[in-house]
């Protein structure tokens, strides 16, 4: 019966684990062909989940699942285009304040829009019920998250690694000014990074806000996470962003079973051993600066 309880808790972390992991590889990805550190990433985990709690009642949790993220993504694009670009050869304090701002900004106007107090969300009722296998049970909407979170990987992996545009943005992460002396221009590139990484924290929004529920200051709790698994990864690798995702995942839930006080300890506990090891995280490769 342990055993049973001890597996439970593992899966657990491994959900806690995907949602850290869609808003990991968004700060990830900024940060590499930026080099922005996003204060502001966990602002837009919130705005996803409130944009599902407005958009679900009329178009269904369907389609706030799809239209949410599109519409982050695009607020994205805005925000990288009007804000964000000014600062990618200014002095990185500049950017830190710059996200810290807007974060603060949008967890003040949800507060104003929506009140301080929770709010209610509830999972579908197509994806309400368990799934027995043996002693086991498996909650079916927590199994669609682990499945959303492998496709959006897979996906993003494609995209990095198989596409003309995935090839432009792994060469302006490694070198920069060689992408500028082919005269590619990497701006058009960041915005279309920046769109797919908050669209990323996005659905984790959506998908999580039945679960954890929904208020303003969601983001900001989510976002100290979500830097853990980049630096436990290591800045700028994807690999390294992902089985961090996990292993934060699972140290959570095994700690969750074991000593229940010590949950969010644990995971501190773990990055402070990776970086002793290995400072520059499991996977860290050096960067050089986008100018």
């Amino acid at each position: 019966m342990e055993f049973v309880f001890l597996f439970e808790q593992v899966l657990n972390g491994l959900l806690i684990g995907a949602y850290y992991l869609l808003i990991a590889l968004g700060l990830s990805l900024i940060f590499s062909l930026g080099g922005i550190v996003n204060l502001a990433h966990g602002a837009f985990y919130a705005i996803g989940a409130y944009l599902a709690v407005t958009l679900a009642p009329h178009i269904g949790f369907g389609g706030a699942f799809v239209v949410a993220p599109v519409l982050v993504g695009l607020l994205g694009m805005l925000i990288e285009r009007f804000l964000l670009r000014r600062f990618y050869r200014a002095d990185p304090i500049l950017s830190l304040l710059l996200t810290f701002g807007l974060a603060m900004v949008a967890e003040q106007s949800l507060r104003m829009i929506y009140g301080a107090a929770p709010v209610p969300f509830s999972i579908p009722a197509m994806l309400r019920g368990q799934i027995i296998i043996g002693d086991f049970l498996l909650s079916q909407y927590r199994l669609m998250i682990l499945g959303v979170a492998a496709l959006c990987v897979l996906g993003l992996w494609l995209l990095l690694q198989r596409t003309y545009f995935g090839r432009v943005v792994r060469a302006g992460v490694q070198n920069p000014d060689m992408v500028g002396a082919l005269g590619i221009s990497l701006a058009p590139y960041m915005s279309a990074v920046v769109a797919i990484a908050v669209g990323l924290a996005a659905l984790a929004g959506v998908m999580l806000a039945p679960i954890t529920g929904v208020h303003p200051a969601m983001g900001a709790e989510i976002l100290t996470f979500a830097f853990v698994v980049v630096v436990i990864g290591g800045l700028g690798s994807f690999w390294g962003v992902v089985v961090a995702a996990i292993i934060v995942g699972v140290v959570r839930g095994v700690a969750a079973f074991y000593f229940p006080p010590a949950t969010e300890a644990s995971v501190y506990l773990l990055m402070l051993l990776v970086l002793l090891l290995r400072p520059r995280g499991l996977f860290g490769e050096r960067i050089a600066k986008f100018e």
